[in-house]
């Protein structure tokens, strides 16, 4: 088969030179650490903006990584992007499919950053006291104490930096979002579910499976991923392509809903 009737040369330029520059990061990540004696994920890895190693490009390149001790991590995120990015770029072109990725994206770093915010206290008070052998109002307040002198908030600055996410889950979450809109009656097939699922309710499953287990893990049973990060890529989502329907970009109200 020639590349224009190949599965790269079928897909629309801005999804396929996503998923090329993910997986070029991805090997990039297994090469570069030993030649540069530290890993991609210390630089280009979101951390919490009061973290030593925070920096503002972070809220970008977090985003175009992803784990290299699990495949399923990119695979599953470039089989999401490939299946549902390919309509969506058809529906509302290169420039703001791509605008809509990102901002996705960038969406889901803030709320990640909002939820570190709100509980970062709750992970170190633990460890405190344990440690020195403390109740928790006495690890409390030997957090206050330490946070009120400089050397002190050095201290915690880097022991912020275990706080990282990578991934593009977060924007793939609000290319999901998108296409429970725009297409919400579209039959799919899960590889658990043996009928057709319409991808409204689809959507709206996963929305609420995000939201209970990211509850849980405030609550103190934290599993390792970013589940706060994956609502904000559809909450930032869903605020945009209400705000596109309501201007008619889908030719005018409801838009491909009736799909």
């Amino acid at each position: 088969m020639n590349n224009r009737g190949s599965m790269m040369g079928m897909m629309p330029p801005v999804t396929k030179h996503l998923i090329i520059i993910n997986f070029i990061v991805w090997l990039a990540m297994f090469i570069l650490p030993g030649r540069l004696g530290t890993g991609l994920e210390t630089w280009c890895g979101l951390h919490y903006f009061r973290a030593a190693d925070f920096n503002p490009a972070q809220l970008i390149t977090y985003m175009f990584m992803h784990s290299t001790e699990n495949v399923a991590h990119i695979f599953f995120n470039m089989f999401s992007l490939w299946m549902f990015g390919m309509t969506l770029e058809r529906v509302l072109g290169a420039q703001r499919y791509l605008f809509y990725y990102l901002s996705c994206g960038i969406g889901a770093a803030l709320i990640q950053e909002l939820t570190w915010a709100l509980t970062w206290e709750n992970t170190f008070v633990p460890l405190i006291a344990n440690a020195n052998g403390l109740d928790y109002p006495e690890a409390r307040l030997a957090l206050s104490q330490m946070l009120s002198t400089p050397e002190g908030e050095r201290y915690i600055s880097h022991a912020l930096n275990a706080f990282v996410t990578i991934g593009a889950s977060g924007a793939v979450y609000g290319i999901l979002l998108a296409f429970g809109m725009l297409f919400p009656n579209a039959p799919l097939y899960l590889f658990f579910i043996p009928i057709p699922v319409k991808a409204k309710w689809m959507v709206a499953g996963m929305a609420g499976i995000e939201l209970l287990i990211g509850l849980s893990e405030a609550a103190g049973r934290p599993d390792g991923v970013a589940h706060f990060a994956h609502l904000g890529g559809m909450i930032f989502g869903f605020l945009m392509i209400l705000y596109w329907k309501r201007r008619g970009t889908f030719g005018g109200e409801g838009g491909y809903g009736g799909y």
